[in-house]
Parts: structure tokens; sequence; C-alpha cells
């Protein structure tokens, strides 16, 4: 597995090695604004749907879900949990900008399956103040996806719940499952 300790060796033309990650990708910025061109696009999804998703370094959205530039916006959090974070930008995406679909993608080996909410009680601990955030964490995949649902479906906030759609991507075949909101 490669982490971002790890990096492999590039190419003469790929992001440097030397320095801190975020020099590299302030030096990758430079050469992509070099040749970037403005698409002339507003922030409007195109395809007036949000994507709400796990921050998952493995899950590639557009590519998973055959997306380009422009086509939707993307809502990340750990877990991909629907929280009042995720109403709040998810009413902004519906109510000024026009999404009327919700599409929520949690994954087959989540690591908030592995944490509990002693987390918050742990950072108390070391750090003298308790999150004013709740952990998230779940065991169950499925019913996290339909917990999720539930949250949009019942938001007095948005406007559009009858498109709101939630699945489990396998980290390990690139596949959607559906998961029955029932």
């Amino acid at each position: 597995m490669t982490t971002s300790a790890s990096v492999p060796t590039e190419p003469a033309d790929a992001i440097p090695t030397d320095g801190t990650v975020t020099d590299r990708l302030v030096d990758a910025n430079e050469r992509y604004a070099a040749a970037f061109t403005d698409p002339g696009m507003d922030a409007r999804p195109v395809l007036h749907v949000a994507v709400v998703a796990c921050m998952d370094a493995r899950l590639d959205l557009h590519a998973a879900l055959g997306l380009e530039l422009g086509d939707c916006h993307t809502i990340r959090n750990a877990g991909g949990v629907v929280t009042d974070d995720v109403i709040r930008s998810l009413t902004i995406s519906q109510r000024a900008l026009g999404t009327r679909s919700v599409v929520l993608i949690h994954h087959t080996g989540c690591g908030m399956q592995a944490i509990t909410e002693d987390f918050r009680h742990d950072l108390e601990m070391e750090v003298g103040q308790r999150p004013a955030w709740a952990v998230e964490a779940f065991r169950d995949v499925e019913q996290d996806v339909r917990q999720s649902m539930q949250r949009v479906r019942t938001s007095p906030f948005l406007l559009h719940k009858n498109d709101v759609r939630g699945f489990v991507f396998d980290v390990h075949s690139g596949l959607l499952r559906e998961i029955d909101p029932a």
C-alpha cells in the first residue's frame, strides 16, 4: 500500500518530492494553472445533483460515477454521514444553486466502523476540551446509509427529497450497491 509518507519516485516532469506535501501540491498547481483555460462555468451543477460521500482517499467519485467537471456538487466528510453541516451544504446546493437529486455514498472497509464515540472522550482527556461535534461512528454501513437517507428526507430545510438514494461503494470491486431505505 502506498501512503503519503512513501510516495514512489516519479518521472522528471512529475511533482517534485523535496519539501513538504503542501509544497508539492502548490508546485503541481502552478503547472496546472499554466495550462488552465477557464471553462466558463458557474457554480450550478449541470446534472442538478449533490453527492455526499466519505472522504476516504480510495474513492475517486468522478471516475466511479462517470462525472465530469461541473456535473455535481461533492460534499465529503469522515464516513459520508449526513451531519448538520452536510444539511447546510445541501440546503445551499438546492436553494441557491438548483440541485434536485441527492446521492449518498458510504463504502466497505470504512474507518468509521473501527472507532467509537469514545474518540471524543479521548480527545477531551488529551486537549482538555470536549469537541462540540459527534464522531458519527457506526458498525453497520448499510444502516448508516439508511440513517443518512432519513436525515435528508426529514430535513425541513431541503426542498427536494424525492430523489434521495444511498449506496455502498465496494473498495475492492469499484461497484456501487444500492441500499433499500426501508
